[in-house]
């Protein structure tokens, strides 16, 4: 079998080293609970933080949520669909938007559910996913200003999320000159102005961040430490809140070479031979766990004396070169995880899943 664990005190370490650095700054956050997938186990670690703000892109996470802990600030971060509005407004109180129609129609079931929903407006800052443009910001602010049971409480930007436009000091002070001239045009507050996601963090660390600039969403550098410009470790952070364990169910010596004619596998793949290796041999494990949970390259073994060799769907293989460990049948492999590792395990009801101290 293969489980996933969660470290509840590294996540309480990473959580407060975050909450302390927002606190200095004075800036509010929330933490993004998408890559637990609605798993109630984790979801219930994650509030008993002290977690006031919960942001998510599936309406049922957010329901599952409000099941712990109705007082929990619930916040939908991606454009809702014309047929999920009434759903969305039920669970979330706040939500991310950038289509005129669809707060048109958020206002309608806020009436009708008898709610004040809070939106926040994206706004496109070159990343090219949801966003409104500049230019034409004040325009669709004023068409929805006066929307009954719509309260407008920040504009927001998403950067790095599509094609990797990374976040800089200069776009982030053209967000806070928006927030601005809205303020002036039309005498009204708007309180938040979010920055965006884990990738803007090291601009606040080092001191990069425009003063206007006073909400985040957070989420990979919460579960991985991780400085998103450089890919790298955040000094008192921690990198393996989560750990892969998965199970050896076969050990065998063999051949490094197939043995026979080749074909594409089922992934399409062509094995390439390096005749140099015809002869020899190393031990080969196979893995409880294949590409239906996770994609290998998302996999960090814990342990450098072996190396992955490839997968099938609910296998795969490891090379243990002359097993030098002396693993056997039985024992577990453990691995840290990159983000879409986590997620695609998360997503998997053939993982278990466990807290651990």
């Amino acid at each position: 079998m293969a489980y996933l664990t969660l470290n509840k005190t590294k996540l309480k370490e990473n959580f407060e080293f975050l909450k302390k650095r927002f606190e200095d700054m004075d800036i509010s956050w929330g933490v993004v609970s998408k890559l637990l997938c609605g798993n109630r186990l984790f979801l219930q670690e994650l509030i008993n933080l002290g977690v006031k703000e919960v942001h998510d892109s599936r309406i049922s996470n957010l329901a599952m949520v409000k099941k712990i802990n109705p007082d929990v600030q619930t916040v939908y971060i991606k454009p809702v669909s014309k047929r999920n509005v009434g759903k969305m407004v039920e669970f979330a109180d706040v939500s991310l938007n950038s289509e005129l129609n669809t707060i048109h129609w958020i206002s309608e079931e806020a009436v009708l559910q008898n709610k004040k929903h809070k939106i926040i407006i994206m706004v496109e800052t070159g990343d090219l996913r949801e966003g409104v443009m500049g230019e034409h910001l004040v325009e669709f602010y004023s068409q929805i200003f006066q929307l009954p049971n719509i309260e407008i409480i920040g504009l927001g930007t998403n950067l790095n999320c599509l094609n990797g436009v990374m976040p800089s000091t200069d776009k982030l002070i053209q967000l806070s000159l928006y927030k601005q001239i809205i303020e002036l045009k039309f005498n009204k507050e708007i309180p938040w102005v979010s920055a965006g996601t884990s990738v803007t963090i090291p601009l606040m660390l080092t001191h990069q961040l425009p003063k206007g600039i006073n909400h985040f969403r957070v989420g990979e550098t919460l579960y991985f430490g991780l400085d998103l410009f450089e890919e790298k470790l955040i000094e008192g952070m921690n990198g393996d809140v989560f750990e892969l364990h998965a199970e050896i169910i076969e050990m065998q010596e063999k051949p490094l070479l197939p043995v026979g004619n080749l074909a594409a596998n089922p992934q399409g793949e062509l094995a390439e031979i390096d005749e140099g290796l015809y002869g020899q041999s190393s031990f080969r494990a196979i893995l409880d766990i294949g590409l239906l949970d996770v994609d290998p390259k998302y996999l960090i073994p814990k342990d450098q004396n072996f190396e992955i060799l490839g997968a099938s769907s609910d296998m795969i293989i490891i090379n243990l070169f002359k097993n030098p460990q002396n693993y056997k049948v039985g024992d577990t492999l453990n691995f840290e995880l990159k983000y879409m590792g986590a997620l695609g395990i998360l997503n998997s009801d053939y993982v278990d899943k466990k807290v651990i101290k």
